[in-house]
């Protein structure tokens, strides 16, 4: 089935679908909370624990993918925005992998980034990768 969710672009089913679930701008409030999580677990504090570097960098990138985001761009911008962003955030995931830290919390933020990119099935599987517990009332 062929849906037009902005005049003239014809998307199909999936990708409808995604683009109805994106939240460019609410990813960006998300990846701030994963900041503020990764931070309370003391992952950037200490510069000679040999991860706040690449944490950084991962961060930085997915900030950078995400800061001009105040409103959602037409379906076709913002599926490929997504798409960016969500590569990003996949190696940042696996950044946060590659080091100790792990929460509850910061699982949950994970989740809820994939969730704003349209990926709410990756989400749920990266989060519990980065510590969120199956049981937690919030899955």
């Amino acid at each position: 089935m062929l849906h037009s969710a902005t005049p003239g672009l014809r998307m199909k089913g999936h990708d409808y679908q995604r683009w109805a679930r994106l939240n460019l701008p609410h990813a960006r409030t998300v990846l701030q909370r994963i900041g503020r999580s990764l931070e309370a677990l003391g992952a950037f504090g200490n510069t000679g624990n040999g991860h706040a570097a690449p944490l950084a960098a991962a961060f930085d990138a997915v900030e950078q993918c995400l800061r001009g985001f105040d409103e959602d761009p037409p379906a076709e911008e913002a599926l490929g925005a997504a798409d960016e962003a969500a590569a990003l955030a996949r190696a940042l995931a696996a950044t946060i992998l590659a080091t100790p830290f792990r929460g509850d919390r910061l699982g949950q933020h994970v989740r809820n980034l994939f969730e704003c990119l349209g990926l709410p099935e990756e989400g749920a599987e990266q989060s519990l990768r980065c510590g969120e517990r199956p049981d937690s009332p919030l899955r």
